[in-house]
């Protein structure tokens, strides 16, 4: 593979070390050139780590670009890779001629580039975005960046991300601690608590509010002192207000600094509080010397700190918050020793030199894959309940996704979403308003497979309208030429006879296969008389979704004051015709939980705007300690805390099949043929009818759950079981793939 890398040769900061470090690794792997528009340091130092640098100087844009031109056809590169606004010009302007891809890094939010040079915003700015939209595609460096992108329009299948990557291998510091703060003039002892930022001292990065936070801190804590290296056109502004603050003795400004590594041994504490960022290097380069770090909670910072697990966060500009976190870390050696080991046990897993090179080869491999991919109909549109807040349905989706990229990476996705955006920025593919009717049908006379996905679609139970649209994308979708699945799905109840007929007449003529997540389902369609479709016994999707990292739970349940090495049992809940009637009986199951088995009751909600208010109503009748999590986040999350309950009580499916994923004993409270129909499926049969609940029945169901905890091989069985015929569900998608 042969790429040139075009940029203006004018660069610093971390857009700079991104480049300079990516290329003298990338040249390894694979035939890569340097064009810069300018002489200078950095082209000089790109020539020093071994790069091929070519310097095409010149102010007259379009003579420039012949003789670039001239040079890229000759040289017969496969793709052309800009960074910043002259190279994103010039790529935009050899995009046709070249006849290859073009891909640009964003470094930075492009809108912000000229802050305070209102004249090089209308200018640079300007052509800068129109070029950015000219391209074939664009990485991010942070998802942060891809999210930024998303939210103005680009096309999440045409965008990557990729990190500033850092070198993580040892690095000798050429001046210890004390001599170095005494070189640069800082009054430290043994006791002192210094907290560093290495930051241009321009108004993005906001170092007057890390100022004027220590100032609120030390207030409290003595011990503190501030190092600030950098330099910028805010230097003398924050040197006055750190004079005004009466800092002059504790905090001292550097300037700007070439021995990085001897400051980041020198300090304990780690900031930055900039306004706006991507994934900035001061972080991973504070994460190199295992330092904590505090940080304004802004761009890619929050997937490399994890608030009180890889360190703390607070709301950009808010000084009171920032001295909080402060504080509380020059309160605790113990403290900044743990945050700082796992900032350091994260950052160099995922966030390493050889990572980003890796991602970088990734994408090049991919661009020139779908360059190349044969042209007409292609992809999968994908429909369900998604976008609505209800993890169980987002679960099944991100399964889907996950799936369906397993068997072509490269498999152009659209989904149906109440809410595309979200969509878009959790799940990195295409997607479409539900009711958006004129762009979804466009759509699907371009897809190859429609694929109703998951759940209990097919119902009129909630709502019989909801089933007359799914029946209607399912026809739709064949009538457009697409094949059909319907993937990992429930069956019912179809209560009214006219839906039954309508059902049974859309999925005998309309569909080309059913995986089913249960045996209740299958009877259903024999009910129906559905016998036309390649019919297959599968599972729910979310079976092969993984739990979050130890560390992670363990700092959620920490910050909702639950003990990371306590006795759980869960309760799913959710509000349904009958349940309220039956709150004392729920209730009083918890506090024998309690007091019989020492498991502390926790309520986890699978749709927040219901299911809280549910636990609520029967927490509060519960006499002993319990907790009511309001929110869980992410799938990972949710089955991440699901897994560390030594019982799950549930009424809610996706609580019992994320649980049973995970090897948890289940109780169910059947409201709905499907619940029992599932745990009769994986081999888990405790459950009673929601209008059948008395506490005889359900306490001896716990006790029945607590004492398959001991046994351990009938909970690996039952996980296995669920694992094995789940790839029934990708197995028929891509079956109809290939026809």
């Amino acid at each position: 593979m042969k790429v040139v890398h075009l940029i203006s040769g004018g660069d610093t900061g971390g857009a700079k070390t991104h480049v300079h470090s990516l290329l003298s690794r990338l040249r390894d792997e694979i035939d890569v050139t340097m064009v810069c528009f300018m002489e200078g340091p950095f082209a000089e130092e790109a020539r020093a780590l071994g790069i091929r640098v070519v310097v095409m100087p010149g102010r007259n844009v379009f003579k420039v670009y012949r003789k670039l031109k001239q040079f890229v056809l000759s040289e017969g590169f496969d793709l052309i890779h800009c960074h910043g606004a002259r190279g994103n010009l010039m790529g935009t302007l050899l995009r046709r001629a070249a006849g290859v891809p073009v891909v640009t890094t964003v470094h930075s939010d492009y809108r912000l580039d000229y802050l305070g040079r209102p004249l090089s915003r209308v200018t640079y700015g300007v052509v800068n975005t129109m070029a950015l939209r000219r391209m074939d595609y664009r990485i991010g460096v942070s998802e942060a960046m891809v999210d930024l992108l998303i939210d103005r329009g680009f096309k999440p299948g045409k965008l990557f991300s990729i990190y500033n990557g850092l070198d993580f291998s040892p690095r000798p510091v050429k001046l210890q601690r004390e001599e170095y703060l005494r070189s640069v003039g800082l009054q430290a002892d043994g006791d002192s608590v210094v907290v560093g930022i290495a930051a241009r001292l321009d108004p993005v990065k906001d170092v007057g509010t890390l100022i004027r936070g220590f100032a609120k801190a030390y207030e409290r804590c003595p011990k503190l002192r501030l190092l600030i290296a950098g330099d910028g056109q805010q230097m003398n502004e924050l040197k006055a207000l750190s004079s005004s603050l009466g800092l002059e003795e504790v905090c001292v400004f550097a300037g700007w600094i070439s021995d990085v590594d001897s400051f980041y041994n020198a300090i304990d504490v780690n900031t930055l509080t900039s306004l706006s960022e991507t994934f900035p290097y001061a972080l991973t380069e504070g994460a190199r010397a295992g330092l904590p770090t505090v940080s304004s909670r802004v761009g890619g910072v929050p997937y490399l700190i994890e608030h009180g697990v890889t360190g703390f966060l607070f709301p950009a500009g808010d000084a009171d918050a920032l001295a909080n976190c402060l504080v509380r870390l020059a309160d605790s050696a113990s403290l900044r020793e743990r945050l700082g080991a796992a900032l350091y046990q994260k950052a160099s897993t995922e966030y390493s030199l050889e990572r980003t090179v890796s991602r970088q080869l990734e994408i090049y491999w991919a661009v020139l894959r779908r360059q190349n991919r044969p042209k007409g109909r292609d992809g999968v549109l994908v429909c369900g309940a998604y976008g609505r807040g209800n993890a169980g349905d987002d679960a099944i989706l991100e399964a889907i996704l996950i799936e369906l990229r397993s068997i072509d990476p490269d498999l152009p996705l659209w989904v149906l979403s109440r809410n595309p955006k979200s969509t878009m920025h959790t799940y990195r593919t295409n997607a479409i308003y539900t009711f958006a009717l004129p762009k979804f049908l466009w759509r699907m006379g371009r897809t190859k497979l429609y694929i109703n996905g998951g759940g209990s679609l097919m119902q009129d139970v909630t709502s019989r309208r909801s089933l007359w649209f799914y029946l209607f994308t399912i026809s739709a979708a064949k009538a457009l030429g697409n094949k059909v699945l319907m993937y990992g799905c429930g069956i019912g109840p179809i209560r009214y006879a006219q839906n039954r007929r309508l059902a049974a007449g859309v999925l005998q003529k309309r569909v080309d296969a059913i995986t089913l997540r249960d045996t209740h389902s299958k009877s259903v369609l024999e009910e129906l008389g559905v016998t036309a479709p390649e019919i297959t016994l599968s599972a729910d999707p979310t079976v092969i979704l993984p739990a979050d990292q130890g560390a992670v739970i363990d700092a959620m349940m920490e910050n909702q004051g639950l003990d990371p090495g306590g006795q759980y049992i869960g309760f799913g809940l959710r509000p349904w015709p009958g349940f309220s009637a039956h709150t004392a009986v729920l209730a009083a199951a918890a506090d024998y939980a309690y007091k019989r088995h020492g498991l502390t009751p926790v309520f986890l909600p699978i749709e927040r705007g219901k299911d809280v208010e549910a636990a609520k109503a029967v927490a509060g009748q519960v006499t002993v300690p319990c907790h009511v999590l309001t929110e869980t986040g992410g799938s990972s999350h949710t089955i991440g805390l699901l897994a560390r309950m030594q019982v799950v009580v549930s009424m809610r499916l996706h609580a019992l099949v994320f649980a049973a994923g995970q090897g948890v004993p289940l109780v169910g409270v059947v409201y709905d043929p499907k619940v029992s129909s599932f745990l009769d499926y994986v081999g888990q049969d405790l459950y009673l009818d929601l209008n059948a609940v008395t506490l005889p029945g359900l306490t001896a169901l716990i006790d029945a759950a607590v004492a398959r905890r001991e046994d351990k091989q009938f909970r690996m069985e039952s996980v296995k079981r669920l694992r094995e015929v789940e790839c029934h569900n990708s197995e028929a998608a891509k079956k109809l793939l290939e026809q």
